[in-house]
């Protein structure tokens, strides 16, 4: 139907119906196309303060880069597809990572006339900001926030009474840290700062639960309870992870059970061997020889001391001599060796294994698995490692319970009915169709010749102004030409219709 005709034929209210429906679809339309075409942001900064905003803002405009401000200015969310662009235009604004604490550029803004106390904060602000953008850049640190106190070395004149420096760390939107990197971030910030230590820096969460300093003796130890107990945590996990992993492969799924429970040593030690040789070690080695060579006096000679001075050594007639004299003198030290070895925290103080089997298990496989367990794990008599294989009945996993005849065979019987309503209603359809073909007409209405030849449009024009030559009637659409014939043929004889329809009501009754 053409869209005037069918303006024609609607009333004034449907006209306005329709004029409704189509402007509220037209909005529809506009706010998808708006919403579809609106760009997506990500918050790329938090914490900012105003001038950091302005400056932030500034670089991007500058790219082009699209921005949005949240958290009434504190925050900075940019484009969705243009997040590395944005970081770099920040970064070479100098305002590169997400912490709100600013670095050493704080001190590229000196001004003339400033003073010592107003450079001295300068500087720890700027030496803040500069510690929290390193710790940030640590794995599974989301935001950190420094806070130093820095002892003033002027106006303290003894070394003694000077107070040490403290630091307090706050670390934030990040994911759960293992002790070993809450050290390192417990070291990096010790030795960021002139004279801290790091039993003088506090580290917390987000939930203000402490991290640093752990245990209850010196905050700078490798130890304390909570590191002991994770490291532990970690070697049973692993552990026992890889022995049921190897009888699940070998024994198939879920037909072993393996704990693991070990004694670790967290402490870091160091130990001295002193071990003695079996033959000394030569320190000093002397040796002397004499000898004397010459001729002795015979007897009988003139009174002195040449005659009454004896002859040492006399060989042969003359009473020549021969002497020599032979010694050797060594001094021997103690042949030792001295070891000196640093122990590594985290070695095995003793270990407790505990293997459960399914009874499906052949109990003849028994020793070959602990035989394998106990390579696998490491077991140490000598040490006081604990390997037990027990044998027990697994519980078995409830069975799912039987679907019931009417939830199994439901689904098919939907089908039948629907099967057996369709053939119904087509066999109903059927039925009545031959039935008014059966039916013949008592009497052919009159008016119904008069209308079983369609006229034109002009016909019935010309008939409308013959009828009324005065009244003016709406032109119809001839949508429906039967219709329209029977209303103007009621509207020109109305008797007869009457009479027709008089007749079809006496032929009921009877």
């Amino acid at each position: 139907m053409p869209l005037r005709a069918l303006l024609a034929n609607v009333t004034p209210r449907g006209r306005l119906v329709l004029g409704a429906v189509a402007l509220g679809t037209l909005v529809v339309l506009i706010l998808l196309m708006r919403m579809a075409s609106a760009p997506s942001y990500t918050t790329l900064m938090t914490g900012l303060d105003p001038a950091q905003t302005g400056r932030a803002t500034a670089a991007l405009d500058t790219k082009g880069i699209g921005y949005e401000l949240q958290n009434n200015g504190t925050a900075l969310a940019v484009q969705k597809g243009r997040t590395a662009e944005a970081r770099i235009a920040l970064a070479g604004a100098g305002l590169s990572g997400s912490s709100a604490q600013p670095g050493y550029e704080l001190l590229d803004r000196q001004k003339l006339g400033t003073s010592n106390f107003q450079q001295q904060v300068n500087y720890q602000r700027a030496l803040e900001g500069e510690i929290a953008k390193t710790v940030e850049q640590v794995d599974g640190v989301g935001g950190a926030s420094i806070q130093l106190v820095l002892p003033d070395r002027e106006a303290q004149l003894f070394s003694d009474e000077s107070s040490p420096a403290t630091a307090a760390v706050l670390l934030s939107g990040g994911s759960a840290l293992d002790p070993g990197s809450v050290r390192g971030v417990a070291q990096l910030v010790a030795n960021s700062v002139p004279g801290l230590q790091t039993d003088k820096v506090t580290i917390t969460d987000g939930s203000g639960q402490l991290l640093w300093p752990t245990g209850s003796g010196d905050g700078a130890s490798s130890g304390g309870l909570l590191a002991k107990q994770a490291a532990e945590a970690r070697y049973d996990a692993q552990m026992s992870s890889a022995i049921g992993a190897m009888l699940a492969r070998t024994l198939g799924p879920d037909k072993a059970q393996v704990q693991v429970h070990a004694d670790l040593d967290a402490n870091e030690a160091t130990r001295e061997e002193l071990t003695y040789g079996r033959r000394g070690v030569a320190l000093q080695s002397k040796s002397e020889r004499e000898t004397l060579r010459g001729g002795g006096a015979g007897g009988g000679g003139t009174a002195g001391t040449g005659a009454n001075t004896p002859a040492y050594a006399q060989t042969g007639a003359g009473g020549r001599s021969d002497y020599r004299r032979d010694s050797a003198d060594d001094v021997f030290g103690v042949d030792k060796t001295v070891t000196h070895t640093r122990i590594a925290p985290g070695s095995i103080n003793a270990q407790q294994v505990s293997v459960l089997l399914d009874r499906s298990v052949p109990a003849s496989a028994i020793p070959q698995i602990r035989a394998a367990v106990a390579s696998a794990a490491g077991i140490d008599a000598r040490r006081g490692d604990v390997l037990t294989v027990g044998q027990v009945a697994f519980a078995r996993p409830p069975a799912a319970a039987a679907p019931s005849p009417v939830a199994t065979y439901g689904g098919y019987l939907k089908y039948v009915f629907v099967a057996i309503a369709a053939l119904g209603f087509l066999l109903f359809v059927t039925r009545q169709l031959k039935r008014r073909e059966s039916e013949t007409l008592a009497a052919t209405p009159t008016w119904l010749s008069e209308i079983q030849a369609p006229r034109t449009l002009a016909e019935l024009e010309r008939l409308e102004a013959d009828d009324h030559p005065t009244q003016v009637r709406p032109l119809r659409t001839p949508e429906q030409p039967a219709r329209l014939q029977v209303e103007d043929l009621v509207e020109r004889d109305p008797d007869r219709v009457a009479q027709q329809v008089r007749a079809w009501m006496a032929e009921d009754d009877k």
